[in-house]
């Protein structure tokens, strides 16, 4: 039996699993010379098919999980988790083996797999002590995957190339909005959608062109092992501190990517987080991370263009395309208003940035 995603509604457990994936979890820890005395679900994605469970067992707490990918990809991912603890002593939780010595179980067309249950974990302050914490963690994640290289059968993850397809989807997405506002123009939403995407098109226009004129090609050109990996998901809750330090869990979606499509996503997420845009906070930020894996003059360029980009209002109003006449509700004009307030606040921020780093290459 394959594995599908399942439907979860109001009136089921908030981690609710099907018995049939629950029956195939005890046929996997079979594979294990473990004794489980207890299994507890902690997380679901239903919409793709895949599970978290915490197991108390003989020798420990470990968790299962139920990759929803497809297995080809999800070796990927468990080859650079193997790479990261055996290979660069990486704080990321080890594998656990199956009795075959295997790394991972095939069952109902998904990969499953054991791995250590790192505790105590807690997450840092959400503050800017806290951000500097992750950044830095997450500058050394990206230094010690550098190197990798997949094993045989994987398919290969990469985003490294695919930039400038990123950006004109973004631009090109802004003109089904912009149809669909009109379409639905009765909606809440719509007026002040109608309102706004001009001005975000312009921006994402503006940055693909800053893009094209980047060293970004020369980059690239420099290749998989040279840029290592990607979390692609890294924020508070997959950047943890841990006895020793900061370990990184959740290495499902890991990718080869340039580095810093990490830290724009921790630094957008974040100023999202504060409704402004703070200098003190992204300065900090990049200086933590820079301290662990160094930003050369290149690479800064291409950070700053990717903060350029409209990230917030595009990842927001994306799912407008799928069911408008849902989406383009009062809530979404709040939002609206909320993403260009803070969008206000974007840009002398970002100048003062830019200009910091010209000024220390001119020292």
């Amino acid at each position: 039996m394959f594995i599908e995603p399942w439907i979860v509604d109001e009136t089921m457990h908030e981690f609710f699993v099907p018995d049939y994936i629950e029956q195939m979890a005890e046929d996997v820890l079979r594979h294990y010379d473990l004794s489980v005395q207890s299994r507890q679900v902690v997380t679901t994605k239903p919409d793709k098919g895949g599970a978290i469970w915490k197991l108390e067992t003989n020798k420990g707490p470990k968790s299962l999980k139920l990759l929803h990918r497809r297995p080809t990809r999800s070796l990927f991912s468990l080859g650079a988790q193997r790479y990261l603890v055996d290979v660069q002593k990486a704080n990321v939780p080890p594998i656990v083996q199956t009795k075959e010595g295997t790394d991972y179980v095939e069952a109902g067309g998904k990969l499953w797999f054991v791995a250590e249950w790192i505790e105590p974990l807690f997450p840092v302050t959400k503050d800017l002590e806290g951000a500097k914490q992750l950044c830095y963690a997450l500058g050394e994640f990206h230094r010690l995957s550098k190197g990798y290289v997949p094993p045989k059968g994987a398919e290969i993850a990469s985003r490294l190339y695919k930039w400038p397809k990123t950006y004109e989807k973004t631009i090109n997405k802004m003109d089904w909005f912009r149809q669909l506002a009109k379409a639905y123009k009765e909606m809440p939403a719509s007026a002040m959608l109608l309102e706004v995407v001009d001005r975000f098109q312009a921006q994402a226009r503006e940055s693909f062109t800053r893009l094209q004129q980047s060293p970004y090609d020369q980059l690239v050109e420099l290749g998989h092992s040279e840029w290592g990996l990607v979390h692609q998901d890294y924020g508070w809750s997959n950047g943890q501190m841990g006895a020793n330090g900061m370990w990184i869990i959740d290495l499902d979606g890991v990718a080869y990517d340039l580095p810093i499509r990490d830290l724009r996503k921790l630094i957008s997420g974040t100023m999202a987080d504060l409704y402004r845009w703070d200098a003190q906070w992204v300065r900090e930020m990049i200086r933590a991370y820079h301290e662990a894996n160094p930003i050369d003059a290149s690479l800064y360029d291409i950070l700053m263009i990717d903060l350029s980009l409209p990230n917030e209002f595009y990842k927001n109003l994306k799912e407008v395309v799928y069911e408008p006449e849902l989406f383009l509700t009062e809530q979404t004009m709040q939002l609206i208003e909320i993403i260009v307030a803070t969008d206000e606040t974007k840009w002398p921020v970002l100048a003062e940035i830019e200009n910091d780093w010209k000024e220390n290459r001119n020292r």
